[in-house]
């Protein structure tokens, strides 16, 4: 057994031994800290946004949960594991920016006929059908949307899924095939 040279307990998962040194670090003024931070975590973080976010918005909705976490991360307790609190963070980000356009009485989504216009040959095909898969998330429950993200945008296996959501693995499996039926109902509108 691998012991932390500050404890006797055992050491835990590097990701998170890591998120929380770099989350220390941070707080006592090193702000490299939080550049490791946003490396580590960027790519889950955009995948999620790519899944519900039209493509214009991506980088910027990104962007503006990053910028969040940075203001945020000072208060952060270490109540939950980041990468949950940074996972949480998007969810209310990605839902502030549809509060926002609803606002502005613009569309939810972009029309099907931007998705054409702005590609060409079989990218025009991809960024229909990831149109059409952002009108279904919408219409799903928040809990059926959850699990086929981070089963499909943080690529999480289902222990991994069940661990994180206190299920265990034969109820994230349920959950999760009845998430897809209902997604594969509302692409079949």
């Amino acid at each position: 057994m691998t012991t932390n040279y500050m404890s006797d307990t055992p050491n835990p998962p590097i990701q998170e031994t890591a998120d929380e040194l770099l989350i220390q670090q941070f707080k006592d003024g090193n702000r490299d800290a939080f550049d490791l931070l946003y490396q580590r975590h960027l790519p889950n973080v955009y995948k999620r946004v790519r899944y519900v976010v039209p493509e214009n918005d991506v980088e910027d909705v990104t962007q503006e949960i990053f910028i969040a976490a940075l203001k945020s991360l000072p208060s952060f307790r270490g109540d939950s594991k980041f990468g949950t609190w940074l996972r949480t963070l998007t969810n209310h980000k990605v839902a502030e920016f549809y509060r926002k356009r609803t606002r502005k009485q613009e569309p939810l989504l972009a029309p099907l006929s931007e998705a054409t216009s702005h590609s060409t040959g079989s990218t025009s095909k991809t960024l229909e059908e990831r149109v059409y898969i952002q009108r279904a998330m919408q219409n799903l429950p928040e809990n059926y949307r959850e699990i086929i993200l981070l089963r499909f945008a943080e690529d999480l296996q289902f222990n991994e899924i069940a661990e994180l959501t206190h299920q265990n693995l034969e109820a994230t499996k349920s959950l999760f095939r009845r998430a897809i039926a209902a997604l594969r109902t509302h692409l079949e509108k």
